[in-house]
This record gives C-alpha cells, structure tokens and sequence, in this order.
C-alpha cells in the first residue's frame, strides 16, 4: 500500500477554501500543517483537520513537519520565498496562480525547482473542468473533422459598479493587469489543452469599470498550430444564461468541417451535425460541487496521483511558462497594436 503524503500548507485566504475542501476528500494526503500570518484565518481552518498543527512561520512548519508536499496558496509575491523554501528541503509543491506574478520571477522559481529536482506543479485548474475533459474526448476521435474556429464568451458579470469584486475577492480593484492576467489565462491554458500551441497572438483590451485599475474587457485571438482560430471573447461586466454564473464563467463554441459543439453556462454540451437543423445533448458524468464542477479537487487529485506515481502532470510550472509567455504577447499586442508572433 502506498503510503499517505504528508500534507502542508501556506495560505488560508478566500480561494484556500476549496483547496482545503478538496484536501479533505483525497484519502492519499494527511494535513498536518496549516501555516499563516492570520491565526484566526487558520485556526478556522483548523477546526475541520483535528490533528493539524498552526503555524506562523513557513520555515519552522517545513523543518518541524517535514511533509512531502507544500500547497502554496498564497498571493503571487508570496510564491517565491515558499518555492525556494520547499525545494531547499526537497518538497513537492502546489502553487497558486497567477504563477509568482510575473514571467521572470516564474522562471527563476521553476528553474530553482528543476535544479532541486523537487515537483513544482501550477494549480490551474480549468483544464480539469469536466465539460472540457468530454470537449477533449470528442475532438479526439476525430468526429468534427477539422477544426475551424473556438470562441470562449467569457461572462462572469461581476464587475459592474463602483463596488465591484469588493463582495469577494477585493484586490481585483487594484491589480494592473486584471482580465488576462487573472482569468484570461485560464483560457489560454484551455485552448493549448484543447488545439495544441499558440503561434500568433491579436489583442485588443480595454477597461470599462473606471472604478478599477486594469482591463476587464478583451478581445483576443489565438493563432494554434493546428490552424484553428482559438477566440477570447472577455467582458466581466456583462452576465450569461447560467444559474450559476460563475460555474463555467461564460459560453463556448468550436465550430469544424462535421459540424459544431457548443457548452453553454450549466455545463451543457451540444453537437450539431453540417447541415443539420437541430443539435443534440451530449450526456457526461460530472459533479456541481465547490468551483468549477470540482475542478479543484480534479486538480488536486491528478497532482497526488502523479507524485505518488512518479509521472510527469499536465500542469508543471515548465509548462505553464508557456502561458505566461503567450500573456506577455497578448498585453505586447495591444500595447503596440500589432500582431505579435510567438518564437
């Protein structure tokens, strides 16, 4: 039998909520530390791991626990000093995305990874939606033929008002770079988990709630290596047809040489055949559970079973330079007015 991980972690904020839900439901992982400068933060999280022990300092709690794996779950000017901490002592990682919160500091903190030859996965958890596992599947068999164009209608509807993001997660207001750098780029890692690399990048941004700092509209297209148009269509003052309007956050559709398959805002998948009249649902199992048709505890998940597996994850921190790169481009892009491409 595979013994458990021993678990810690660093960060007890609003989102830490569904790591620490999904953790408790992962029967491979034992929490044994919770480290954080807000006792209270952790001591509520606390009370639902009898046997976890409070920290204050992230050294001490690593040295003391010695665990196997650290979920870093901190804002990105936290990632740095938590990944050199880990991998100083050879500890697997889970870190928070926006990955260190800007491209060179991702690059020296996976490059230092590598060189402790410690695991450093990014917790990007949209890939492992289960509408855009069952896209995968179909557009792996080959059904819809060539693909033409995608389009993402990003809608979360939550940016409206002299108020907006305060409600929930308040340091949107003041973040420089907003819609891409925060929740675009989670599109970005589904379209290359979907159609392959990006080669070129179009972008236009724009800010349309004076009451913040950074963009929160965008047009953005995507040139894959495949010849698809992958569309970022993002507006997070305008809502979609969803019950919960934050369960996909907008409306897909991948339009091909047999047809089109759309998903729309309750996670519904429907194909419709070239030439057809009518589309047809496609029936998929799935959970309405936390964020995301639990895409945290997927996330969680795949990372424990790759560690304890010792295979490679989809979303290693090497990888995601990648996106991080493609966003660079795209702010490039509507910075200079030009299409940028990618080396």
């Amino acid at each position: 039998m595979t013994p458990r991980l021993r678990l810690c972690t660093l960060g007890a904020g609003y989102f830490s909520q569904f790591h620490y839900r999904a953790w408790a439901r992962i029967a491979e992982v034992e929490l044994v530390g919770i480290c954080d400068r807000n006792a209270a933060a952790a001591q509520k999280v606390a009370a639902g791991f009898p046997q976890v022990r409070i920290y204050g300092d992230l050294a001490t709690m690593l040295d003391v626990e010695r665990p196997d794996l650290l979920d870093i779950i901190v804002p990105p000017a936290g990632h740095p000093d938590a990944i050199r901490a880990a991998a100083e002592r050879g500890i697997a990682m889970i870190c928070q995305k926006p990955f260190c919160g800007a491209l060179g500091a991702a690059e020296a903190a996976t490059a230092l990874a590598e060189r402790h030859e410690t695991p450093l996965i990014v917790h990007e958890n949209f890939r492992f939606q289960p509408w855009y596992e069952q896209l995968a599947q179909v557009l792996a068999s080959g059904r819809l033929g060539q693909i033409y164009n995608a389009t993402f209608r990003l809608r979360p509807g939550d940016g409206q008002g002299p108020d907006a993001y305060l409600d929930r997660q308040p340091y949107f207001r003041d973040m420089e770079r907003l819609l891409i750098h925060e929740t675009g780029i989670h599109l970005v890692d589904v379209f290359r988990s979907l159609f392959g690399e990006v080669e070129a990048v179009s972008a236009r941004l724009r800010r349309l709630n004076s009451a913040i700092r950074g963009e929160d509209a965008a047009l953005v297209t995507l040139e894959m290596s495949n010849g698809t148009l992958a569309t970022l269509d993002a507006n997070r003052l305008s809502d979609h047809a969803a019950t919960n309007k934050r369960l996909t956050m907008g409306e897909m559709l991948i339009e091909a040489e047999n047809g089109s398959i759309s998903l729309d805002g309750n996670g519904e998948i429907r194909l419709r055949d070239h030439g057809a009249l009518t589309s047809s649902r496609i029936d998929y199992a799935w959970t309405d559970n936390d964020f995301g048709g639990d895409c945290v505890y997927r996330t969680q998940a795949a990372a424990v079973a790759a560690i304890q597996g010792g295979t490679t994850p989809v979303n290693t921190a090497r990888d995601y330079l990648t996106n991080l790169r493609i966003e660079e481009a795209i702010y490039a892009s509507h910075n200079q007015g030009r299409r940028i491409v990618l080396s």
